[in-house]
């Protein structure tokens, strides 16, 4: 790797790993300090015609179906995983191995035991690494961020979340991979849930102890054709349970004494990417919601406004001045990828973990892992606690 070329290998040419190439390229323009210019080596994927557009339409250089391939080539600097869960495992501790820093889709593995491997694997590697929990990029977010943890809220009491989604909603829409327990392990728990726990620690800080509930609404699906792999695509008639959970709901207890309340479903109908976080203190409270990016609800005592006010994201918020000139304008979905790609590039680059961390990963499934306990028995349990390079609690990164 030189100072202005910068090797990047992907593996899977999926919806998500055709936004991490776009965030890499986007780079030299929106963080042009970072004195990179992406070079897009060569992608992996199993799939003949998502070769194709790998260099066709992403503009890597070549395309390959193994991705060991990937990890063996001296031109490939940094790795992108995007592929389905059961594969992250086998592909990120490879990639560690080798001694490639990578970024990795969320959720870091199936489960917690997943999870817990790579981030071994990294830390014995000693590699920074990335992974994809975006929605701490939204200017929103960090200015949320900045008045809970200036203590402007005050003592916060209470944090409540929401993550509600469609995407699943047809009960006739096919039984793929990410309704079977071996291989994406849990649903709604690490697919949505993990993204919503990842946001309230970085807010408000860790979360200690939690008990759940899981329901499963459409409990069986039509099995999918030969070789299908997406939910939009064709099934046969025949039918398969779902083996893991459509809706959970928890309740959690933050360390420093806070409570919490998070529930998702992928079922949903009328929500199509509601993802919505609280946080409530003694002096006042911050309302997100995803699907209005670019607003921060805020309620501070002594505001001129008795309840909330709708402060409009704005230079100086976050990385916004990046991509836009003043509030109003909005950012959308893909530049908090390019936030994301920027973080993990500087983190590279300096040798020191800017970006969300497989810690971070590890610190999510951990939630998890103590909310499908509590799913057994019904009782509170406690998180394992996560030694490593956690970066909830760090400062911002300056790039």
């Amino acid at each position: 790797m030189t100072v202005d070329t910068l090797g990047v290998g992907l593996v899977s040419v999926g919806w998500m790993g055709r936004l991490h190439s776009r965030a890499y390229r986007a780079l030299p323009d929106h963080f042009p300090e970072l004195g990179v210019r992406p070079r897009l080596v060569v992608a992996a994927d199993p799939v003949p015609e998502a070769r194709d557009q790998a260099v066709g339409r992403l503009g890597y250089e070549r395309a390959v179906a193994d991705f060991h391939e990937v990890l063996a080539d001296p031109a490939v600097d940094v790795v992108s995983i995007c592929s389905p869960n059961f594969l992250h495992r086998e592909m990120a501790v490879a990639a560690a191995q080798a001694g490639k820093p990578f970024w990795i889709e969320k959720p870091m593995g199936r489960y917690a035991s997943d999870s817990r491997a790579i981030h071994e694997a990294v830390e014995r590697a000693g590699l920074v690494t990335s992974v994809g929990f975006n929605y701490r990029h939204a200017p929103a977010v960090q200015r949320a961020r900045e008045l809970v943890r200036s203590g402007r809220l005050g003592r916060i009491t209470n944090v409540r979340g929401s993550l509600l989604a469609d995407y699943s909603s047809d009960p006739d829409a096919p039984l793929t991979w990410r309704f079977e327990r071996e291989r994406a392990g849990s649903g709604v728990l690490g697919d949505l849930l993990s993204h919503g726990l990842d946001l309230a620690q970085y807010l408000v800080g860790r979360i200690a102890g939690v008990t759940a509930l899981a329901e499963t609404f459409i409990e069986t699906r039509p099995k999918p054709g030969a070789g299908i792999v997406d939910r939009s695509a064709a099934a046969t008639g025949e039918h398969g349970a779902v083996e893991n959970e459509d809706y959970a709901a928890l309740l959690f207890r933050f360390e420093g004494g806070a409570v919490g309340t998070m529930d998702s479903s992928r079922v949903m109908r009328g929500p199509h990417a509601e993802y919505t976080l609280e946080v409530y203190g003694t002096r006042g409270s911050v309302r997100w919601d995803f699907q209005r990016l670019n607003e921060l609800q805020v309620a501070l005592d002594g505001q001129e406004v008795d309840g909330y006010v709708t402060h409009l994201v704005a230079p100086g918020d976050g990385h916004f001045a990046r991509f836009q000139p003043g509030a109003g304008t909005a950012m959308g979905y893909d530049d908090l990828k390019t936030i994301e790609a920027a973080q993990f590039v500087a983190s590279v680059l300096r040798g020191e973990q800017l970006a969300p961390s497989v810690a971070d990963g590890l610190a999510a499934a951990s939630i998890v892992e103590a909310a499908e306990a509590s799913l057994v028995d019904g009782a509170w349990h406690d998180v394992a606690r996560v030694d490593g390079r956690l970066t909830t609690d760090a400062a911002a990164p300056v790039l």
